[in-house]
C-alpha cells in the first residue's frame, strides 16, 4: 500500500538531538528555540515568531493576543480543520462560518462584510492546501471595519501571495509542522506576530503569562505574572529535531512541488473529460505542493474511488467535514448564508499521496491507478 503520508527525515536530526541533550539544553525557550525562530522571522519578515507546541496553541494564541472574549465573533471559513474554531469557542468566541470559493476551496472574500456584525472582533483567513486566500481583499475588509486579521498558515510555509510569504500578511498568523507537513517536528508550530505592538504582549502569554522574557534580556532583575497566558512552548527535543528540518525546507518543498506538477500534468486528460475536477492555483500565488486534490462527480462517486484506489494499493483519503455541520459546530458557532460550495466540495474531494520521500515509481503507480478508476472504461458510478 503506497500511503497518504510518510513523514520526511533529513538525516540531521538525530544529530541536532544530540547536541540538545549533550549541552543539557531540554526545556523551552533553548538554543534551537533561538535558532528556529530566528530563521522564520528571517524567512517570513515577521516582528517575532515565537515556536509553539502545535498550530492549535499558536492558534489559542492568536485568539488571546486578539482579545478574543465572551460573545465576539470570529469569521471564518467552514473548511478547515477544528482547531481554527476552537482556539475561539475557547475563549468564548462564536466561529462565524462563510462559504469558500469554488476554485481555491479558500474563504471567499466577496460574502464577508455580510457576515460581519457589531459583535464581529477578527477575521481569519486559512489557506488551504498551501494556496493563499484572496488576502488583498481579505486584508483591505479588515482594515475598513477593523477587524484583527489572523492568518491560519498551518500549510503554508514556503507558499506566498505575490511576493509576501503566507503567514506574513495578517497581525498574525500560525503555522502547522506536523508531521503530515511540509516541514515537520512530529508535533510543532509557531505564532508569527507582524504586528509590532503586539510582540510584548506576545511573549507574556507564550511565557506563562510572565515577563521572563524581559528578565532574560537583563531588562528587570525579577520577573513576575503579569497576564493570562499557559505553557506554549515546546520543549529542545522538538526545537533541535525542527531545526535540521528547516535547513532542508527549501528541497523538501522543492520535491513535493515536482510531485504536485507531475500529478497535475497526468490528469489534465481525465479533467477534460469530465471524471474529475482539478486544482486551480490563481496568478500571483505561489503554490508550496502540500497537497494534491480531486473532485469527484459526486459523494458516491469520492466513496467508490476511494474503495477503487484502496484496492489498487493506494491510500487516497477524504477532508475535512464542514465545522458548520459537525456537531461542535451546531453547537458553537453559526453559518452566515448557505454552506453550498463547502458541502458539495467537502462531500467530492479525496487527496493522494504527496509526501518528500515519495518516488518517482511510487507515483508512476499512483498516477496508473487514479486514471484506471477514472477512466471511461472503469465501472459506472
Amino acid at each position: 500500500m503506497i500511503p497518504f503520508n510518510r513523514p520526511h527525515l533529513t538525516g540531521q536530526e538525530l544529530r541536532s538531538i544530540a547536541v540538545a541533550v549533550a549541552n543539557l539544553d531540554l526545556s523551552s525557550n533553548g538554543a534551537f528555540t533561538r535558532l528556529c525562530q530566528t530563521w522564520l522571522e528571517t524567512h517570513l519578515g515577521a516582528a517575532r515568531v515565537l515556536l509553539t507546541h502545535s498550530c492549535t496553541a499558536a492558534l489559542e494564541m492568536a485568539s488571546l493576543l486578539a482579545g478574543i472574549g465572551v460573545g465576539d465573533e470570529v469569521i471564518m471559513p467552514s473548511f478547515t480543520f477544528a482547531s481554527t474554531a476552537n482556539a475561539v469557542v475557547l475563549r468564548g468566541g462564536i466561529p462565524v462560518f462563510v462559504d469558500i470559493r469554488a476554485d481555491t476551496l479558500n474563504l471567499d472574500e466577496a460574502l464577508i462584510e455580510a457576515a460581519i456584525t457589531t459583535r464581529t472582533k477578527a477575521l481569519c483567513a486559512v489557506h488551504y492546501a498551501g494556496v493563499a486566500a484572496g488576502m488583498d481583499a481579505i486584508t483591505a475588509i479588515a482594515r475598513r471595519h477593523g477587524l484583527v486579521l489572523i492568518e491560519d498558515a498551518a500549510q503554508g510555509l514556503f507558499a506566498r501571495f505575490q511576493d509576501r510569504p503566507l503567514g506574513s500578511i495578517g497581525a498574525l498568523g500560525a503555522i502547522s509542522f506536523h508531521e503530515t507537513k511540509n516541514i515537520i517536528s512530529g508535533e510543532g508550530g509557531a505564532l508569527v506576530i507582524n504586528d509590532p505592538a503586539l510582540v510584548e504582549h506576545a511573549e507574556q502569554i507564550w511565557q506563562k503569562g510572565t515577563d521572563l522574557g524581559r528578565f532574560a534580556r537583563g531588562e528587570i532583575d525579577q520577573y513576575t505574572w503579569q497576564t493570562a497566558g499557559s505553557s506554549f512552548a515546546p520543549n529542545e527535543i522538538t526545537a533541535a529535531f525542527l531545526w535540521a528540518q528547516l535547513q532542508k525546507g527549501e528541497a523538501a518543498t522543492e520535491r513535493r512541488l515536482a510531485q504536485w506538477q507531475r500529478y497535475h500534468a497526468a490528469f489534465a486528460e481525465i479533467e477534460a473529460d469530465g471524471r474529475v475536477g482539478r486544482p486551480t492555483i490563481p496568478d500571483g500565488c505561489g503554490n508550496n505542493g502540500h497537497l494534491y486534490r480531486l473532485l469527484l462527480p459526486s459523494a458516491g462517486a469520492r466513496r467508490e474511488a476511494i474503495a477503487r484506489l484502496r484496492a489498487l494499493g493506494v491510500q487516497a483519503v477524504s477532508h475535512y467535514v464542514p465545522l458548520h455541520s459537525s456537531p461542535a459546530g451546531l453547537r458553537y458557532g453559526r453559518p452566515s448564508g448557505d454552506m453550498r460550495v463547502t458541502d458539495d466540495a467537502a462531500a467530492r474531494l479525496i487527496r493522494l499521496p504527496l509526501h518528500a520521500s515519495l518516488t518517482e515509481a511510487e507515483q508512476a503507480q499512483v498516477i496508473r491507478a487514479v486514471i484506471h478508476t477514472c477512466s471511461p472504461y472503469a465501472p459506472a458510478w
